[in-house]
């Protein structure tokens, strides 16, 4: 039941593109909410995970492909509306390619990718549930704060026009903690990885 949550989330990412590149913005006052539902029903599949005991290896590394499939998406789709830097997107693709494969390695020895953390910072920064809800609430409001106002140029344009670079703005903000917490939550896993993996390389050269 909650892999079957998590992959409602993929669906509902193709109705959110669908709607964003619509061109019919009373259709896009949507966005906002319909983010938030996606972003929210990853909390979901999680509590129903633990609910009915189908907490799993798979499941577990389905809802991280998911993560990172919504994430990078809209990253992505927010650059190229011109909403954001392509850097962000870049930064996030850059990070979570690395992250992963570190994680596939885990994966591979059949340990869960939060498990990997050792250190105490890590397991904060990273496995630690105040730090990943957090990540996902910064997430969920950089979306759909900026989404909220795609249909307003349209619909409010005299408005748009007296607050539209303040609304942006607070956008732009956003999007900039998400990259630094992107990258606070990213360097733990690479430190540890790089630091657990010296031993064993010294020890084949030896």
């Amino acid at each position: 039941m909650a892999n079957w949550v998590t992959f409602g989330r993929f669906l509902l990412l193709f109705l959110l593109l669908g709607i964003v590149y619509s061109g019919v913005p009373t259709l896009q006052l949507v966005n906002a909410p319909l983010t938030i539902l996606i972003i929210a029903l990853d909390g979901v599949d999680g509590w129903v995970a633990r609910r009915f005991n189908e907490e799993t290896l798979f499941g577990a590394t389905f809802d991280i492909a998911i993560d990172r499939i919504v994430e990078t998406v809209l990253w992505v789709v927010l650059a190229q509306l011109g909403f954001i830097g392509v850097w962000v997107p870049l930064l996030f693709i850059i990070r979570g390619n690395l992250v992963d494969a570190i994680r596939s390695k885990g994966a591979a020895s059949g340990t869960a990718a939060f498990d990997m953390m050792q250190s105490p910072i890590g397991r904060f920064l990273v496995a630690g549930r105040f730090m990943r809800g957090f990540y996902a609430v910064l997430k969920a409001v950089t979306f759909a704060w900026i989404l909220l106002w795609q249909p307003f140029p349209v619909l409010a344009p005299d408005f748009w026009t007296a607050w539209g670079g303040v609304l942006s703005g607070v956008g732009l903000a956003l999007a900039w903690a998400s990259a630094a917490i992107c990258v606070a939550r990213g360097l733990p896993v690479i430190v540890e990885f790089c630091m657990n993996a010296r031993p064993s390389v010294a020890a084949q050269r030896g």
